[in-house]
């Protein structure tokens, strides 16, 4: 991975990943039709290859410990349409095509609850 300066990490044209020290990037998930967000996840160099790779999301599982493609039980995959990288090259959004729902509780998205005074309540 190159080493760039700042101005060339947040200007420049080269994809450089800045990894944390746990080697993961954050990845939220977007529908590319609605627009709403769908999960959050994480991605390692080996999910962030595979990815671009397969065009189907892939993430790595911090409770497994290892690559896991969304999808790959339920077959709700995550169809990516493009990858956008935010300024430092830390985060990515992922703007995908779902097929079947987002969430492994059956929910289209995993943000399905707002935070209240009484707590969680359901949205819609």
């Amino acid at each position: 991975m190159p080493d760039l300066s700042t101005a060339e990490r947040e200007s420049g044209a080269v994809f450089a990943p800045k990894f944390d020290k746990k080697g993961l990037l954050s990845a939220v998930a977007v529908d590319v039709n609605t627009k709403e967000v769908l999960m959050l996840a994480f991605m390692d160099e080996e999910a962030l290859a595979k990815t671009r790779e397969t065009g189907l999301a892939h993430f790595h599982s911090r409770s497994r410990g290892r690559l896991w493609m969304k999808g790959e039980t339920s077959g709700h995959v995550l169809r990516i349409e493009e990858i956008r990288v935010d300024c430092d090259q830390d985060a990515l959004v992922l703007l995908v095509r779902p097929e079947g729902p987002a969430c492994h509780t059956g929910e289209t998205s995993c943000f399905y609850r707002r935070l209240d005074e009484q707590g969680l309540t359901r949205i819609g």
